[in-house]
């Protein structure tokens, strides 16, 4: 037997380290977490894309009685980038959660599934995505969906 070690590599980034762009991204997945339907979870989260033409996508988790028939915040956004934009590629994603009263101290991370998504956007438009995930004491900023997801599900590499 041979053991193998994986790793994800991010930048851990205080507010203000964060570009101008960088910041309005996720001042943009802040705001979209007040249209999150989660009366289940009481978890919500809002998600904001930014397109190579400049464009914000926004999308927030919406869940369902009937689960899992519900969406994620990031796949809402990407979808709805994909739908209305098609021609774009998704250049960068800022995750936040709201959980309590307030927005999580540590950053979330996407699901197995929205990371999915991600990396398969990437090799749609051949562009990385770079992805920010919030949380009130630092941001994590990864270079690209792929970095989330090292073993990822696919032919496509």
């Amino acid at each position: 037997m041979k053991e193998e070690n994986f790793s994800v590599r991010a930048e851990r980034l205080e507010w203000a380290e964060l570009t101008e762009s960088e910041r309005e991204l996720v001042a943009e997945a802040k705001q979209m977490t007040k249209h999150s339907y989660s009366p289940y979870s009481r978890f919500a989260v809002g998600a904001a894309v930014r397109l190579a033409n400049g464009t914000i996508v926004r999308g927030s988790n919406q869940e369902n009685a009937a689960y899992p028939s519900g969406l994620c915040a990031e796949r809402t956004a990407v979808f709805a980038a994909n739908a209305n934009y098609p021609a774009e590629p998704v250049m960068a994603i800022a995750i936040a959660c709201h959980n309590g009263g307030r927005f999580t101290a540590h950053p979330g991370a996407p699901c197995g599934g929205c990371r999915q998504v991600l990396v398969e956007t990437e090799h749609r438009y051949h562009q990385p995505i770079k992805v920010l995930l919030y949380g009130e004491e630092f941001t994590y900023r990864f270079r690209c969906a792929a970095d989330l997801l090292p073993l990822v599900f696919t032919d496509l590499y």
